[in-house]
């Protein structure tokens, strides 16, 4: 694979996308080389245990679009929503399974908006799914990747208030 290829047009699409309505969402963003990967992360601080290095927390939740040489030779660029180590997250309460369960039944609703989605998977990734890869439309794909993940990005707090832990 060719990572300095990838990572710009990664870069690039990064570079488009309106930063204005991610922020209001409290949403970030990042292009990052990964397990061989070139990935495009979304995710909030709040969604993981360490807040000055939420992309590296031990719990974790974020929104990712990544190709590989594996994805290369398929064909496809593959996105997903992790959750990680959900119990470690810091004011709520959380059985990974039981959170899974939550969002992917709200989730159902949203279902449309994304190609070739599945969510039978367990616990940790909530939703994956893929795209053709389409070497001149990866700039407009990871767009309208990234924009659908912030229509159902309040899923994840929706979901996140139901184990909130009150005092």
């Amino acid at each position: 694979m060719d990572y300095n290829f990838y990572h710009k047009k990664f870069q690039s699409a990064l570079d488009e996308i309106p930063k204005k309505k991610f922020d209001d969402a409290g949403l970030q963003l990042a292009v990052d080389a990964v397990l061989e990967s070139i990935v495009l992360k979304i995710y909030k601080p709040g969604w993981s245990s360490d807040l000055q290095s939420p992309l590296n927390a031990l719990s974790r939740i974020f929104f990712s679009v990544w190709i590989s040489d594996q994805s290369i030779a398929e064909g496809r660029i593959y996105y997903n929503i992790h959750a990680f180590k959900l119990r470690h997250l810091k004011g709520y309460k959380i059985a990974s399974r039981s959170f899974a369960e939550v969002f992917r039944h709200e989730f159902l609703n949203h279902q449309k908006d994304w190609p070739n989605v599945e969510v039978k998977y367990g616990p940790l990734t909530l939703m994956q799914g893929w795209i053709e890869l389409r070497e001149d439309n990866i700039h407009s794909d990871l767009l309208l990747l990234a924009k659908n993940f912030l229509k159902s990005s309040p899923l994840i707090d929706e979901t996140l208030q139901r184990y909130k832990v009150t005092k």
